[in-house]
């Protein structure tokens, strides 16, 4: 029997959208260090105006959350004095607040507050490093972070408790694709994709009918056919362990750090996709597994009901597990 070309991902749904008139447009641009695409159903005329829409949900966050920008909302934080209060701007506030969520029901798997051990590695804007931190370097920068050490006042403001440096880079991403759908339904494009970096979230159908497919990436060696999903009121977002690597004496580090060691994650997990209907959730939530590994990672997932696929390093090379969630939408199609 000929094996599947295609396995498909197809989200349950309690009714078919109705299919919308007009052309797809294709929007681009840069923005946040990396790329983004739209694809709207829509009048050509109106493209100029859901271009400038986009950029500017991408334009607020990049404005609030960019550790690269030393203007920015988050930077200010970072420099700010101890026992310092901030209430901080929407959507700041609430992106901080989910990453925090986060960080209490992982463990501390994501953590928001690792921005010295990011910069530490190699992976802030400091720039990369030509060798591996010493030890004592690593204690010093994981002991001015950990989640536990930032807290709230009375009035629901946030305390620098001194030297800590957040870095939502886990997560801001997501929430930027999310606020971006949000604002094309908003301008009368209620059916689209958006896409940032790799972070994605579609809503709607085409004009012919068909899902939004996008194909989960994958690593390099990995035998056998795609994995596509049908992006209908859902995201999808991927974590791996072969994009942004540190090398060193031809060892690779993972840009994924494991604010509980204060190191590169080192756990046998090459990529982790999570499907999610918050691309946001999505996002952090695929970094929060990478940490976890996979036996620990698929448990959580479990209990948790996400749909999830890793890919694991075995010894006999590449290998992949999914959670029951996402079992539950896969179907094959030759």
């Amino acid at each position: 029997m000929k094996a599947p070309d295609n396995r498909v991902l197809i989200p349950a749904l309690e009714r078919i959208p109705a299919r919308p008139s007009g052309a797809v447009l294709v929007l681009t641009g840069e923005a946040m260090g990396t790329s983004w695409m739209v694809r709207a159903v829509g009048d050509p005329a109106d493209g100029p105006r859901l271009t400038a829409a986009v950029r500017e949900e991408i334009a607020r966050v990049d404005g609030q959350m960019s550790h690269w920008r030393p203007d920015s909302a988050l930077s200010r934080f970072n420099a700010a004095d101890r026992g310092s209060a901030h209430a901080l701007p929407q959507p700041f506030a609430e992106v901080l607040a989910c990453a925090m969520s986060l960080a209490e029901q992982t463990d501390g798997a994501f953590d928001p507050t690792l921005g010295a051990l990011v910069d530490l590695w190699g992976f802030g804007p400091p720039g990369p490093r030509a060798d591996v931190p010493a030890d004592a370097e690593i204690d010093t920068a994981r002991a001015a972070g950990g989640w536990r050490r930032l807290q709230q006042d009375a009035d629901a403001r946030w305390i620098q408790p001194g030297g800590l440096r957040l870095d939502l880079s886990g997560v801001a991403k997501g929430f930027a694709v999310d606020a971006v759908s949000d604002r094309l339904t908003a301008e009368g494009a209620p059916h689209h994709l958006a896409e940032i970096g790799g972070e994605l979230r579609g809503h709607g159908i085409k004009p012919d009918g068909r899902p939004w497919w996008v194909e989960l990436e994958q690593p390099t060696g990995l035998d056998g056919p795609r994995m596509l999903a049908a992006l209908h009121a859902l995201s999808v977002a991927t974590s791996g362990d072969q994009v942004r690597v540190f090398e060193h004496d031809g060892r690779a580090f993972s840009h994924t750090l494991d604010g509980r060691t204060g190191r590169p994650v080192d756990n046998g997990v090459a990529s982790v996709s999570v499907l999610h209907p918050s691309a946001m959730q999505a996002d952090a939530l695929a970094s929060a597994l990478t940490v976890m590994g996979p036996d620990a990672g698929i448990a959580h997932a479990e209990r948790k009901g996400l749909a999830v696929r890793l890919i694991l390093r075995g010894p006999d090379g590449l290998e992949e597990r999914f959670s029951p969630a996402l079992t539950a939408m896969l179907d094959d199609v030759s």
